[in-house]
């Protein structure tokens, strides 16, 4: 049994966040006191930026913490709060001229948003591009035209999406730009374990990869499968011997052949003999 250490030095902090779906980065309180839902300006390596309390001053492991701890400067009065929203119109205004620009530099890439820090010391754009892009004239131009630091960061297809946002196949909006602080990493296998169709158009986000949902279960499927015989598996019923034909692990039942007949049983009522391809001799099966 492993041994909680007590010992380990507590560190308080702020959870802030920069975007609604994005990650709780913590910070040093330094002095101030926030409750959930405030906002805060902070200090980060990019700047001062404008940020949402995700979670009050609390106490967590010095281990949690990735150096250095940078300070909260304070929490945002109603003249930060009007400034942050000035930024955001004047990113609206940064979008369209760098999209004119990309167009008069005949880039194939498609920006996808801009973004101020809090005191308008850098501008990012985020954008899409389908290979390598030399934009080196590019950044010289938009650094004349907006006489701050220019970034440019090129992004993948899912990183577009949780930007964008939309609605799913289910009619939510999507997981990635509402709640999920991380992509986590989905698989085929993951479609196949759940009984999904394979056709990619049903399982494929609207980004075109794996929809991040196919995730969420599967923990519960990898469980209850376990405990589940697999199709092909030679088991015995009260009803004598047979072999299963369909699996269904979230019920908890399985179809068993005997012959020409087919029935549906609890998975505990059914003891496995042999698992698929071991089925043993005609002669073994009788006795």
């Amino acid at each position: 049994m492993a041994i909680e250490n007590t010992n380990e030095k507590m560190v308080e902090v702020i959870g802030i966040r920069f975007k609604e779906s994005g990650k709780t980065y913590y910070f040093e309180p330094n002095g101030n006191v926030a409750k959930s839902n405030d906002y805060a300006v902070v200090e980060t390596s990019r700047g001062l930026e404008f940020g949402k309390v995700a979670s009050a001053n609390r106490q967590v492991p010095e281990s949690e913490l990735v150096p250095p701890l940078r300070p909260v400067v304070r929490i945002a009065t109603p003249d930060d709060i009007k400034t942050h929203e000035q930024n955001k119109k004047k990113e609206e205004e940064a979008f369209k001229i760098c999209q004119a620009k990309i167009a008069s530099h005949d880039l194939e890439m498609k920006l996808v948003e801009a973004e101020y820090t809090f005191d308008s010391s850098k501008l990012t754009f985020y954008f899409t591009a389908d290979g390598r892009i030399d934009f080196r004239e590019l950044v010289k131009d938009l650094a004349s035209t907006f006489k701050t630091r220019i970034e440019l960061r090129q992004i993948g297809i899912r990183d577009e999406t949780k930007f964008m946002g939309g609605l799913g196949i289910c009619g939510r909006p999507f997981c990635c730009s509402t709640f999920l602080p991380d992509f986590c990493q989905v698989s085929i296998k993951m479609a196949k374990e759940q009984n999904l169709s394979l056709n990619s158009s049903k399982i494929s986000g609207a980004c075109g990869r794996l929809m991040c949902c196919l995730r969420f279960e599967h923990e519960a499927y990898v469980q209850e499968i376990k405990l589940t015989p697999p199709v092909g598996a030679f088991v015995k019923t009260p009803d004598g011997d047979g072999d299963v034909i369909e699996a269904h692990p979230i019920a908890g039942t399985v179809k068993v052949k005997f012959g020409e007949t087919v029935r549906t049983y609890k998975r505990d009522d059914v003891k496995v003999v042999t698992l698929p391809k071991q089925k043993p001799q005609e002669n073994e099966a009788e006795e």
